[in-house]
């Protein structure tokens, strides 16, 4: 699949949405959260919000369809970007909890792809022009973040066992996770927009293996985490397409 404009990034998100929750596939976890800050942004276009509307559009676009070929890559024959595999490969994973698989899907589409689609959309000196848009968007982040976060905890009871035993706080779970995650995004897009060919593939390489080797320390937590989450695992409900439903609609609440 892959997508014209922002509509039908949303419009494909909604499917995959629809194709998890009928499927009890939790791939559809991810794709609620991406859903619904895909719709903020959408929002925050249509209103004027970005300095420039119609180039968050384009790069909204070509960041959603890299999440779509890695989607599609792994439905095929099990490829597409290493950290992405990654991702994908724990959908059916008993014992991966559901904030595991939001943040497996913030870390690769945010460490990998969010660079790439920056300076896709705004190659050479164009990069700083973006800046102001791209820092705009942490905002929409943070919000559906919370939002998420606190719908995870109402189907996820011992949720709170990872502050404890994992030294962060709540906001550190998703919202901070995220916003440092955009700061280096950003170091990254503005070199690989001064970049071209050999080089450029080279950076993106060196971005999906640093982006795989986040995906597995969040898939395999060591120490006080792991008794931690395996409670949690234990707790939380595995009725994958009432979790689907119950994130989907976490922002509209």
């Amino acid at each position: 699949m892959a997508a014209e404009n922002i509509d039908g990034v949303v419009d494909a998100l909604a499917a995959i949405v629809r194709a998890a929750y009928a499927a009890g596939d939790r791939v559809g976890y991810f794709a609620s959260l991406y859903r619904q800050v895909t719709v903020e942004v959408r929002t925050a276009i249509h209103n004027g919000e970005f300095d420039d509307g119609a180039r968050m559009d384009r790069f909204d676009t070509i960041f959603g369809n890299r999440y779509f070929a890695a989607y599609d890559a792994w439905q095929r024959d099990r490829s597409g970007p290493r950290c992405w595999r990654e991702a994908f490969g724990l959908v059916d994973r008993g014992d991966t909890i559901i904030v595991q698989h939001l943040l497996l899907g913030v870390s690769a589409h945010i460490n990998l792809d969010l660079a790439i689609a920056a300076a896709e959309t705004s190659p050479g000196q164009e990069i700083h022009g973006l800046h102001r848009d791209f820092q705009l968007i942490n905002d929409i982040l943070a919000r559906v973040a919370l939002a998420v976060q606190e719908a995870v905890g109402a189907v996820s009871p011992y949720l709170w066992l990872l502050d404890r035993f994992g030294g962060r706080t709540d906001e550190q779970i998703l919202d901070f996770s995220i916003r440092q995650a955009r700061r280096e995004a950003w170091q990254n897009a503005v070199l690989l927009a001064g970049q071209t060919g050999a080089q450029r593939a080279e950076t993106v390489d060196r971005l999906d293996v640093r982006a795989a080797v986040l995906a597995r320390l969040i898939a395999r937590p060591s120490g006080l985490l792991r008794p931690a989450m395996e409670i949690i695992a234990a707790t939380e409900s595995d009725d994958v397409p009432a979790v689907i439903t119950h994130l989907d609609h976490a922002a509209e609440r």
